[in-house]
């Protein structure tokens, strides 16, 4: 049972990582229509940047000041770059951002070099945030913080009991992630600031009439999507690791979870973040071939079928592929995606 429960919150805790940064490549494509291929880039310059800050500062002010910088670096970009090839269409766009992920990269080696670096969390969240605790005699039990390890350990062998720790970096990741749904949501349906930016996405001459700055207005925007990649870069960074690498693992995947989706829908981008989430915490988790799972249910199978590479195959070794089949299947049977209201 304390399996089951800890292998949804790590899957909860990786899927929300992922709507950290899909939000932001959500939030831009919804307004600008500009689809960011760099964003995953500004989610590794965000660990770098937070990681130089912590170590003069601390890490809770660096959680506050990387964002602000790499939001910051995006609406430069934006202003001076994304702006001049906007009126060529989609593919000058594409293109820009695509080769801004290249430079990203390259300078984040050429700064702080090609190894990762130790980019430890506060000492506050080390450690686990709470334990589970499954006796065998005395059932499932919930223990905030480490577990004593008298706990965790017993003289009577008929006694078994499992400790089952949650990493306070996983949970503090879920918080965050959570505000933030909450923040951008308000910011873009209860606020006037919000009514503004969806208003001069589809009427940009009425609010252009209005006195507003329409290209003002897109590249808050953009600095915007670009800050909350960077917010996760700082999380993310500290919670697994700070390679350079760190970009080109995650950058396919979130596109996966904006296209499953729905194309520009927030609401869509979270629940496919959570599926995807779940679904590859528990692949990796439960390591079954179908040859195994024959076995346990009695089918008999013959030596060529058993000793097949195909049927070896453990759900832990197709986990990484999963969320891609799963992109497939969208865009054969629901194209607009989970929640999405655009086509493409």
């Amino acid at each position: 049972m304390e399996f089951a429960i800890i292998s949804m919150l790590n899957g909860l805790s990786y899927g929300l990582l992922l709507f950290m940064l899909s939000s932001g490549l959500t939030l831009i494509f919804s307004m600008m229509g500009v689809l960011n291929f760099a964003h995953a880039s500004f989610y590794m310059l965000g660990a770098y940047v937070g990681y130089t800050v912590a170590r003069f500062v601390g890490f809770w002010p660096a959680l506050v000041i990387a964002p602000l910088v790499v939001g910051a670096i995006g609406a430069l970009f934006e202003r001076h770059f994304l702006r001049k090839v906007h009126k060529f269409g989609p593919v000058p766009e594409l293109l820009i951002t695509f080769g801004l992920s290249y430079v990203i990269v390259e300078l984040v080696q050429l700064i702080w070099g090609r190894i990762a670096l130790e980019f430890q969390p506060p000492a506050s969240l080390q450690g686990p945030a709470f334990t589970l605790i499954n006796n065998s005699v005395k059932g499932l039990s919930l223990l905030w913080g480490a577990a004593p390890a008298g706990l965790c350990s017993t003289a009577d062998a008929a006694v078994r009991i499992v400790c089952s720790p949650f990493p306070a970096t996983r949970g503090f990741m879920m918080l965050v992630a959570l505000v933030m749904l909450a923040s951008v949501w308000a910011l873009l349906t209860r606020t006037r600031i919000g009514l503004v930016i969806q208003a001069a996405l589809t009427h940009p001459e009425a609010v252009e009439s209005l006195g507003h700055n329409v290209p003002r207005v897109f590249m808050l925007v953009f600095g915007a999507g670009s800050a909350l990649a960077g917010l996760a870069g700082v999380i993310g960074g500290s919670t697994f690791l700070t390679e350079p690498a760190m970009a080109a693992t995650v950058g396919s995947i979130i596109f996966v979870v904006v296209v499953v989706g729905g194309m520009g829908s927030l609401s869509g981008a979270f629940v496919a973040s959570l599926l995807i989430g779940v679904m590859q915490t528990f692949a990796v988790a439960f390591d079954y071939s179908l040859a195994t799972l024959a076995q346990q249910i009695g089918l008999p199978l013959g030596d060529a079928v058993r000793n097949n590479s195909y049927i070896k195959l453990t759900l832990s070794q197709v986990a990484p592929i999963l969320p891609y089949l799963f992109l497939v299947l969208i865009l054969i049977f629901r194209p607009r995606g989970l929640l999405g209201k655009r086509e493409g």
